[in-house]
């Protein structure tokens, strides 16, 4: 006896969908705040829904950029304060 239902494909491709938009908004927030960690998490689900054929390539490539900008602008404030750390 099975209690849920057989996935369909369509399934997967909101998994997908749902990872390219989850990169975006964690690129985007890890730019003001949690960089370190964010930006790492934006670079692999955007990197996954991409390998996985989402449907919103567009968001997912704006993860995949913002991602990588949050380990830039780490890097940035890391270099002008000397720290592994920046603040206000």
């Amino acid at each position: 006896m099975h209690l849920t239902a057989p996935a369909s494909s369509r399934t997967g491709v909101r998994d997908t969908d749902g990872m390219a938009v989850a990169s975006f908004v964690l690129g985007l927030v890890g730019l003001l705040v949690l960089n370190i960690f964010l930006g790492p998490i934006a670079i692999v689900l955007a990197t996954v829904a991409l390998w996985r054929g989402t449907e919103r390539r567009g968001r997912a490539a704006l993860g995949l950029a913002l991602g990588i900008a949050d380990l830039v602008v780490l890097v940035a404030f890391m270099q002008a304060d000397s720290t592994m750390s920046w603040s206000f």
